[in-house]
């Protein structure tokens, strides 16, 4: 099926506009809307949901978004050359689409979302993982998203679910599993996208948790995780020396050998050494 919204293909609406994916932008278009429609369907029931989605390009999620009936979509572009393209979905979908030129990382999207409010989005490339931390460390807890449904390198995805002595395993796997819920729903080959990127991509889905599983100070929590896998091959305690004083008490007050490595540690014994370490 060549479209889904009686709208052009999507390749016929790069051709129109000009739309060659970018490099610079980390641009990878995906143009099969069936795809980008099972996409959307991942970030479920959207009939009363408004979404944020980022780096729309030509519009191919965009509208798998409101076919699958997004109360509305707020589409963030850097890219002006894809305005025109998603301009016309816009009036092809009367007030349910509105689309701002400029930078994700340097717009608050609340001010044009209501809640309940879901993020959907084939992240470019260069700022999909930055995105995803700052959507993960809000000032409060719960967040002002429900969930994310997000495209990413298929090695940033498996660094995403990994869990305690995978070789994935380390900081970015903690933050989510602290605060959310994550499986990787859609594994995509490059051939799926224009231009075919060189490596494979994931789509997965994160639950926001109502509080986080385990009780800790967020910034101590970073900064013991930090430490900790920045030297991922040495004992727990060279890798986090200087971080207190009796620091291998502090380890086996929290079920922690002192021997252990970062890779091996689970997130309940990392946070309950955050809340020795802020004790301390």
């Amino acid at each position: 099926m060549a479209t889904i919204d009686g709208l052009p293909p999507l390749r016929d609406v790069i051709n129109t506009h000009g739309l060659s994916a970018r490099k610079s932008l980390g641009q990878n278009f995906l143009l099969d809307l069936n795809l980008t429609a099972k996409i959307a369907r991942q970030a479920g029931d959207l009939t009363g949901c408004d979404v944020l989605e980022v780096g729309p390009g030509p519009g191919g999620l965009t509208r798998g978004l409101l076919s699958e009936g997004a109360r509305r979509v707020l589409a963030i572009e850097k890219d002006r050359r894809c305005l025109p393209a998603l301009a016309e979905i816009a009036d092809h979908y009367p007030g349910r689409l509105q689309v701002i030129e400029g930078d994700a990382l340097e717009i608050n999207p609340l001010a044009y979302l209501t809640p309940p409010i879901r993020i959907c989005s084939n992240l470019p490339y260069n700022v999909g993982t930055e995105l995803l931390v700052r959507w993960l460390t809000p000032p409060e807890w719960p967040p002002f998203w429900q969930s994310l449904t997000l495209m990413f390198q298929r090695e940033v995805a498996e660094r995403i679910v990994a869990t305690p002595g995978s070789k994935a395993y380390g900081r970015l796997a903690l933050l989510v599993s602290w605060r959310a819920e994550a499986r990787i729903a859609i594994n995509l080959p490059p051939e799926a996208f224009t231009p075919p990127p060189k490596v494979s991509s994931a789509v997965v889905h994160l639950t926001a948790l109502p509080e986080p599983r385990y009780p800790a100070d967020p910034k101590v929590l970073e900064r013991v995780v930090a430490q900790a896998f920045n030297q991922r091959r040495k004992m727990l305690r060279a890798a986090l020396k200087g971080l207190v004083p009796d620091l291998e008490d502090r380890l086996i007050a929290s079920g922690i050998q002192p021997t252990d490595r970062a890779e091996t540690v689970g997130l309940e014994q990392f946070c309950a050494l955050a809340r020795n370490v802020k004790a301390s």
